[in-house]
């Protein structure tokens, strides 16, 4: 039984118990909204030594951070670096996107080495096995070789899948009508339009959804319904192709509910600012509140080396606005693979926004942190602040380069002058003088 049936049985499950505890919520609450399919729990069955995560409706926003080689940059230590990097800056997840070198040891260490949620896109190993192994063209991979492809996936424990199942001929097509600048940006959606277009034929993953939901169930996996035609500039977003592949989604939710199979939805991508809540709420009527799961959203095009603040920018709107679960972008991002210290940055500027949403979201327990923070700042307790702090490390360092004189306890922005130290000495006085 998957947890979606034992939620519509009323029952609450371990993992349910557990993922609760974690949230700070009554586990009956969680249960209810992974009947209605507003909440998941990511975790494979045979991810055994994975934490269940709850994502979705009312809880806090999760944070993914995206890791893998390519054939560019094999190097596996550097990968598992990324990934206890990324772990330990607060990362409630990793995606193995590997493309270059044993792939599947690197997974599979991956896997091995932490206790986070883990996500792939299997279609990328299935195609680059498809060159490297077999000796033939990516578009002469065979259905049967993607659905191989996913249960390898499936077998190492991968708690999340990502599936491009709403990229069709029909969306295609739509696209090519209305003209895009940038096309298709997602590499599982090119990969997807070429091996179509090539064997003039329909995505597999769309034309056997069902054969896709028999091979997941055993697992209680989670689909990550793809999106495949995630605009790629702001010039292209909310466009025919992304709102049509959107609709497909929706419909694939409900056959995917139907049989059990717990689903999110992946969102864009570039978008602009005045169009981000817009986004959001599209995806939950059309997807009947499935949880959403966005890629940034990066708000402008033109800050190549500062991605990761694009992506904090639309995070913190997107999640203010109802997104579930964010993946990080790095200052790496559309220049090169990212390194590790990308890594750290991009998961804290994915926290950063996160967090700022949970705030209007009204999150239990998120504004209180920030008050904690207030008070120890009111009373320049440093330990406290730094205890506080999203990135405690770097303010300790900040902190301590500065050379501050801690005679008068301030920073050395106001010295001595500090308002705190002034609103504090005026209280004093008051006191004393009765």
């Amino acid at each position: 039984m998957t947890q979606l049936e034992a939620a519509r049985q009323g029952i609450i499950t371990d993992k349910m118990r557990q993922a609760a505890e974690v949230e700070g919520i009554d586990p009956e609450i969680l249960r209810s909204r992974i009947a209605e399919g507003t909440a998941i729990i990511c975790h494979n069955n045979l991810h055994k030594n994975g934490i269940p995560l709850a994502v979705g409706k009312g809880l806090r926003t999760k944070v993914n951070a995206n890791i893998g080689t390519s054939k560019d940059d094999k190097n596996i230590d550097k990968e598992l670096e990324k990934a206890r990097v990324a772990v330990a800056a607060g990362a409630d997840a990793i995606m193995d996107l590997s493309t270059g070198g044993p792939i599947d040891e690197i997974r599979a260490a991956i896997i091995r080495e932490t206790t986070v949620c883990i996500g792939s896109v299997p279609l990328y190993q299935a195609a680059v096995d498809t060159v490297t192994r077999k000796g033939k063209a990516m578009v002469d991979m065979t259905a049967d070789e993607i659905f191989d492809g996913i249960r390898k996936h499936l077998d190492d424990g991968v708690d999340f899948i990502t599936v491009h199942c709403g990229v069709t001929r029909a969306t295609v097509e739509r696209m090519d009508r209305e003209g895009r600048i940038m096309e298709v940006v997602s590499r599982g959606g090119s990969f997807t339009v070429e091996w179509m277009t090539h064997n003039n034929a329909e995505n597999p993953l769309y034309e056997e959804f069902d054969r896709l939901l028999e091979l997941v169930k055993p697992y209680d996996a989670t689909l990550s319904l793809g999106d495949g035609f995630r605009p790629g500039c702001i010039a292209d977003a909310t466009d025919r192709a992304q709102i049509f592949e959107l609709i497909i989604l929706g419909e694939l939710t409900q056959r995917a509910w139907a049989a059990g199979i717990q689903v999110m939805i992946e969102g864009p991508g570039h978008v602009p600012l005045n169009q981000i809540e817009t986004n959001i709420q599209l995806q939950k009527r059309l997807c009947h509140g499935a949880p959403f799961y966005v890629l940034g959203p990066l708000v402008t095009d033109i800050a190549p080396g500062y991605d990761h603040i694009t992506c904090a920018i639309g995070g913190t709107l997107a999640a203010a606005a109802g997104a579930d679960f964010l993946c990080y972008v790095t200052a790496s991002e559309h220049l090169r693979l990212p390194t590790v210290e990308d890594v750290h940055e991009g998961v804290i500027a994915c926290r950063l926004a996160a967090h700022a949403g949970d705030i209007v979201k009204g999150v239990k327990g998120a504004i209180d942190k920030d008050i904690a923070m207030a008070k120890c700042r009111k009373n320049l307790d440093w330990e406290g602040q730094f205890a506080l702090a999203l990135d405690p490390a770097k303010a300790r360092r900040l902190r301590a380069e500065s050379g501050v004189d801690e005679e008068h306890g301030a920073c050395t922005m106001c010295g001595e002058f500090c308002a705190y130290k002034v609103m504090n000495e005026r209280k004093e006085k008051q006191a004393d003088a009765g």
